[in-house]
């Protein structure tokens, strides 16, 4: 949005994505300020909307003619006030910006259907970011400034910092921060974020699937003395067997892309599921599911000792799979 389409008009920022309504929202503020660094910001709640309020918030301030308002939770607008806030949108003060936050879902439908309809009305989308898409927008906070990753690097990160993309952009602008211009490998990001549970759970679920049950156990030993949660062992295995099962049982001739969306991972993923689904039969896989059921059940209580559990999972799973 140019910095002279946010004054006089309204924007709606919709959608259930937090993280990108706040972004949108801070990102209007700034280039209202860019205007006029004096310009006066406030906000409310859709709740607190009357035709009185709306005056208040929009009229000019003795400090400055310059505003910012944004309404936050607009589906809780009284539907009293629909009619003068579309009203408003219909002829905006040209000083002003009005921001309408909306959550999403079907609360307000009817008052976003009519405020959609006003010509001086500007809709930023904030839709929720699925799995798959996570990997691109890991890519698309390092491109904004200037850095790529690689995919391996970007899946590593992910599955270290988890799916909030709060997290997942903070630290993105860390290793950007931190490498200026290079360009960002699995290496460094294990660097920082090697250490993360999630992390070495996944890297101990992929040594286990591909065989190597020397370096899963040594992962495993040293994941589970720095505070590893044992549940989160079994649940990575759980999902890498359940991918190489959906993955052989998807009809042939499909594309990574095709594939990547049936299984939910990202489409690089494909390949490495791939790989590892070379060494394992369909037999093996249904045997290896109830080794991982059984271990997941002695963790939470069957057995008194999970490390030991563990240890048996892994040694059991990796040797289920073909050799060569």
């Amino acid at each position: 949005m140019a910095l002279t389409q946010a004054l006089g008009c309204v924007t709606l920022v919709t959608g259930p994505e937090e993280f990108l309504a706040e972004r949108a929202v801070t990102s209007i503020r700034a280039e209202v300020r860019n205007v006029d660094p004096e310009a006066e910001l406030s906000e409310t709640t859709g709740d607190q909307v009357t035709a009185a309020t709306l005056d208040d918030l929009s009229a000019p301030s003795l400090f400055s003619s310059t505003r910012c308002v944004v309404v936050r939770a607009l589906e809780n607008v009284p539907e009293d006030a629909h009619d003068a806030l579309v009203a408003y949108t219909g002829d905006p003060a040209p000083d002003v910006a009005i921001v309408l936050v909306h959550g999403g879902g079907q609360k307000g439908a009817g008052l976003l259907t009519k405020l959609r309809k006003c010509a001086s009305v500007r809709e930023i989308k904030s839709t929720a970011v699925t799995a798959r898409e996570l990997s691109g927008f890991v890519a698309n906070e390092l491109r904004s400034r200037k850095v790529r990753i690689d995919a391996e690097a970007s899946e590593l990160l992910i599955a270290a910092v988890g799916q909030n993309l709060r997290a997942l952009s903070a630290a993105a602008h860390q290793l950007a921060n931190d490498y200026g211009a290079a360009p960002i490998t699995a290496a460094m990001v294990k660097t920082y974020f090697g250490g993360r549970a999630e992390a070495k759970s996944f890297t101990i679920a992929d040594l286990t699937l591909t065989g190597q049950a020397g370096k899963a156990l040594e992962e495993l030993r040293w994941g589970l003395a720095t505070g590893l949660a044992p549940v989160l062992v079994t649940s990575a295995i759980a999902a890498g067997l359940r991918s190489m099962v959906q993955l052989k049982a998807a009809p042939r001739g499909q594309n990574d892309a095709a594939l990547a969306g049936a299984l939910k991972v990202p489409p690089f993923k494909i390949r490495i599921l791939r790989d590892q689904a070379r060494g394992w039969e369909s037999q093996m896989l249904a045997q290896a599911i109830v080794v991982v059921a059984q271990a997941d059940a002695d963790i939470k209580g069957q057995a008194s000792d999970a490390a030991y559990a563990l240890e048996k999972l892994v040694m059991a799973v990796a040797g289920l799979r073909k050799r060569g």
